[in-house]
């Protein structure tokens, strides 16, 4: 009854009080964005949600859109801009996915909304992630974030499938809130984002 009832209720009812409180921060990243970036202050793109229906996510851009010679994209330390990593350290980046939540396409907690490529990639314990629906922040999120290994992040999302309930959502949000104070687990080590999931061979 949580997870069908509950649950999207819950989502839909904070997402909109915090999108309405966070307005004025939203407007004046937005702003800030477009200026660093010197474009665009949104990153909208495809990802699989729940039983890998796809739908669009909406984030802050926090990388500047720059190429090399050939036309191929900088590496992602190149492309992030300086506000864009204080960005996405305080993990402003994911507020906008507030209106994924309202829309009912994410909830606040549950497996991060991967790459659609990322789909044929998985065996069949890691695709259980996409049981329930994508979520802001999950339980790999606040056990190392981007600083663990795929497979340990995808055997986080399945115990968070097995266990989901309203006591361990809450207990993952205010770890969350700890981590985003601690600035904890950003990138991966040596690298200014994560390295891609090649598969599990």
């Amino acid at each position: 009854m949580y997870r069908s009832m509950f649950k999207p209720l819950f989502d839909s009812l904070f997402a909109l009080i915090l999108l309405i409180l966070l307005s004025p921060i939203i407007f004046c990243t937005s702003i800030l964005l477009t200026f660093y970036n010197r474009g665009t202050p949104l990153f909208i793109q495809k990802r699989p949600g729940y039983r890998a229906r796809p739908f669009y996510i909406i984030k802050f851009k926090t990388m500047r859109d720059a190429f090399d010679a050939q036309g191929n994209p900088l590496s992602d330390a190149e492309r992030i801009t300086p506000f864009g990593q204080k960005v996405r350290g305080w993990s402003l980046d994911e507020w906008l996915q507030l209106a994924n939540v309202l829309k009912g396409d994410m909830s606040f907690v549950g497996p991060r909304p991967l790459l659609m490529q990322y789909l044929s990639l998985y065996n069949k314990e890691q695709a259980r992630r996409h049981e329930v629906k994508p979520g802001i922040t999950g339980w790999a999120q606040v056990n190392g974030r981007n600083a663990i290994s795929w497979p340990q992040k995808f055997a986080l999302d399945v115990e968070y499938v097995e266990r989901q309930s309203f006591w361990f959502d809450v207990t993952i949000l205010l770890l969350t809130v700890k981590k985003v104070f601690q600035r904890a687990n950003i990138n991966a080590e040596g690298s200014a984002t994560i390295e891609p999931f090649k598969g599990n061979s």
